[in-house]
């Protein structure tokens, strides 16, 4: 229910808005046009505001306003969510002060889907229109500084070019060719290379750049050659016809696209967004990370005019720009992560989510929203397809098309009629027994080896960043532990630190127990940093890049290393998760999973499908051109079902196993989950207010048909994180809606102690 803003008096800095309100003081019968706030810096839920007169005529739903909060009558930003005319009553409204916006941010049918977002995600409505906002359209950043280069004729008269690199070369022969200024990205683009050589020469003192103020869409980047569409074979031809139909009749239907790896679902997409076209409509492809935005990009810019980008890599005035462009339609494909979804498409004709099954879709803050089903949601309002694209579909999308919810279109076979790549393991437990444990066994070693000799490229997947995984004395057992988190610290030899990955403390690497002072603490666990110095160790003089969140932190590091490996600069890609999926390398001949185990044994139902996703779509990275491929998985586990069923690209045994043991024990997707996280300095009050939380939602669930379940609450897998305590509560029950009102009504029962947080998340995708 709304609320007023208040109950005090008009304002004595605004005395002339009272003077044209209607007499609704005296009547309780009298109308007023109000308007409904929240506010993303105050209190929860809504309030009710008079809009004067001078404003009526301006003021409309998506807008901000700026309005008196509470005794202080202080000026505080919030959203206007509705205005409509109601009986006020004896009510003494405030009165909205100023409109932040001259025209609405937010569209109805945006409004709409954050007020379900708020509704099924149990969050407040103003965090959730915060976060569909982005930080640089709610600040208008349309400026920025930019540097245009040009060549320093009085230093380039002593040079001799020759000296050069072939590269600064160029950059310099473009510069003296050009009719104006460049930026640094359009001269990386049209000398083809990385930022480097640029700054080279600017050391060398042969650029000088002058600084101007510029709006972002003054600057374009060349245009990309276009490019026809490839062939399509039957099974894309039949998929094509499939998405087609569904878009000509003008409903929503979601459609599983589920494909092999390289089986061009890619090409699949972009002839069906063609179509979208051709009815002036305008398509949204989210992509799980940030390294395929870059290939993704690239790949439609040479089919489309117009396409926009939108992911967290962006300064602010590149996402307000983007934004703008968006939302007039004159673009034609938003392509972006997770929060593109919310990108403002006046003409909305298809969204598609390309690996579908990926647990980047799912925020971990709050709104802690899942990207496929807010495209569902927007999807189905705006009546349009929704395509989910996978090679390893998640068991929720795989069981609603196997139920006939969804519509399943299968590409069983790679394009040219390619054979998928054979797979082998390789048992850790006996090829490491007995001597130093090694990253990379005799046997991969050994493939490495012929594949660099035959001229191929070879990727490496290990999801442990850092050197060694944990620090441990052998004389007394200590293990070096984050002081803020119940978790082992990791050793990361580049800036010999031990480093927490939840709450980024980190500390001196010790030489010696910091608990006995043995002098001979050992570094074990195996990280990506680790295996680089293995692999430049093995094959000196090879090219080989590393890619985890350590070492791709700057900006622009997914597109410059991916380019370095495309063009065959570097032969050895090694990384975590990241390398895994989406990339497509026609040169990779070997693949390598060093540990496929790493996630296997977590304590969360979905470790075995998150173990065969991660496995499947890391062998698909190879055997894509003409000299085929082949993949090596290091295990401890060879004989795992779910090891099993990756080697032997087997999705479908994989999902009627892993669907018949989720059923059994009554887990998701024959289930909706909440996860309810409590957090406090303290173990046990901690634990006390847990247990009255649980017992608070019992009893809304007491009695309730489909009956429920009410786990815990017990400590969580991390029992203390970033200095808190944490207890987990876990809801089960067919019916969604019955969990979120026992949620809410529970809330509204108990009292938060001050120093106690908790959070709900709803749907979750991890459990620890």
């Amino acid at each position: 229910m709304a609320r007023s803003g208040g109950t005090e008096g008009p304002s004595p800095q605004l005395p002339s808005l009272f003077d044209h309100l209607p007499p609704w003081e005296e009547d309780d019968r009298a109308e007023a046009l109000t308007a409904k706030v929240v506010f993303p810096d105050g209190p929860p839920g809504d309030f009710d505001y008079l809009v004067p007169p001078e404003l009526a005529s301006r003021l409309q739903p998506g807008q901000r306003v700026r309005v008196p909060l509470g005794k202080g009558n202080r000026l505080v930003v919030g959203y206007c969510v509705e205005a409509t005319i109601q009986p006020v009553g004896q009510r003494v409204l405030k009165p909205i002060r100023q409109l932040v916006d001259e025209r609405p941010l937010l569209s109805p049918a945006m409004l709409r889907l954050t007020r379900w977002m708020a509704d099924y995600y149990l969050c407040d409505w103003a965090a959730v229109l915060d976060t569909v906002l982005p930080a640089g359209v709610r600040h208008r950043a349309g400026l920025r500084l930019t540097t245009f280069w040009a060549p320093n004729t009085e230093a380039l008269a002593k040079l001799d070019l020759a000296t050069l690199p072939p590269k600064q070369r160029s950059i310099l022969q473009i510069l003296r060719d050009a009719n104006e200024p460049l930026t640094a990205p359009q001269l990386q683009k049209l000398a083809k290379c990385s930022g480097g050589p640029i700054a080279a020469l600017q050391r060398k003192g042969l650029l000088v750049g002058r600084a101007v103020r510029i709006r972002r869409q003054d600057i374009v980047l060349p245009p990309e050659p276009r490019q026809p569409n490839l062939p399509l074979n039957p099974d894309q031809q039949k998929a094509l016809d499939a998405i087609c139909q569904v878009l000509h009749s003008g409903q929503h239907r979601t459609i599983l696209l589920y494909g092999v790896t390289g089986s061009g679902k890619t090409e699949v997409y972009i002839q069906a967004i063609q179509e979208v076209l051709r009815f002036g409509r305008q398509a949204i492809v989210l992509v799980p990370e940030i390294s395929l935005t870059p290939q993704t990009l690239q790949r439609f810019r040479t089919r489309f005019d117009s396409v926009a980008v939108l992911h967290s890599h962006l300064t602010d005035a590149e996402r307000h720009w983007q934004w703008e462009q968006i939302a007039s339609g004159r673009v034609q494909v938003v392509i972006g992560a997770r929060s593109a979804v919310f990108a403002p498409t006046p003409h909305l004709g298809m969204i598609i989510l390309d690996e579908e099954h990926e647990s980047s879709f799912k925020q971990q803050q709050t709104p802690r929203y899942h990207a496929r089903e807010v495209a569902l949601q927007r999807a189905a309002a705006e009546s349009v397809p929704l395509v989910l694209g996978s090679a390893t579909p998640s068991l929720e999308s795989w069981l609603k098309a196997q139920q006939g919810q969804y519509l399943l279109i299968q590409l069983p076979r790679r394009i040219n009629d390619r054979p998928l790549p054979p797979v082998s393991t390789i048992d850790l437990r006996t090829e490491n027994s007995g001597k130093k444990a090694t990253a990379i066994t005799r046997p991969l070693y050994a493939a490495m080896r012929e594949t660099l000799q035959e001229g191929g490229q070879i990727i490496l997947l290990l999801n442990r960043r850092g050197y060694s995984t944990h620090i441990q004395c052998p004389a007394c057992g200590y293990v070096l532990k984050c002081p803020h988190c119940d978790i082992a610290l990791t050793h990361h030899r580049t800036e010999q630190i031990a480093l927490c990955h939840y709450c980024d403390h980190h500390e001196p690497a010790p030489s010696a127990c910091p608990q006995c002072e043995f002098p001979g603490i050992l570094y074990r666990g195996l990280g990506t940093q680790r295996l680089e110095v293995e692999v430049r160790s093995r094959f000196p003089g090879v090219p080989c890049v590393r890619m985890d969140t350590d070492s791709m932190q700057a900006r622009g590091a997914h597109v410059r290393a991916l380019e370095a490996f495309r063009t065959g600069r570097v032969r050895i890609l090694l990384g975590t998760q990241m390398i895994a999926k989406g990339l497509d390398f026609p040169e990779v001949t070997l693949v390598g999973v060093v540990n496929a185990d790493t996630a296997l044994h977590l304590p969360d139902f979905r470790a075995g499908e998150r173990t065969f996703q991660l496995v499947a779509q890391v062998a698909g990275r190879t055997g894509r051109g003409p000299k085929g491929g082949r993949v090596l998985v290091q295990t401890f586990t060879p004989d795992h079902p779910v090891i099993q069923a990756a080697i032997q690209h087997d999705y479908p045994r994989f999902a009627q196993t892993e669907l018949s043991l989720r059923e059994a024990f009554g887990y998701p997707p024959f289930c909706r989950m909440i996860r309810l996280v409590v957090r406090g300095p303290h173990p046990q009050p901690t634990a006390e207010f847990a247990n009255l939380l649980a017992e608070r939602i019992r009893e809304q669930l007491t009695g309730v048909d489909p009956p429920a379940r009410v786990l815990g609450p017990a400590p969580a897998p991390f029992a203390k994180l970033r200095g808190l305590y944490r207890y987990h509560i876990q809801l089960q029950s067919p019916d969604g809606e019955q969990l979120r009102k026992a949620v809410r009504k529970a809330s509204e029962k108990v009292e938060t102690p001050e120093n106690i947080q908790w959070i709900a998340d709803v749907d979750p995708v991890e459990m620890l």
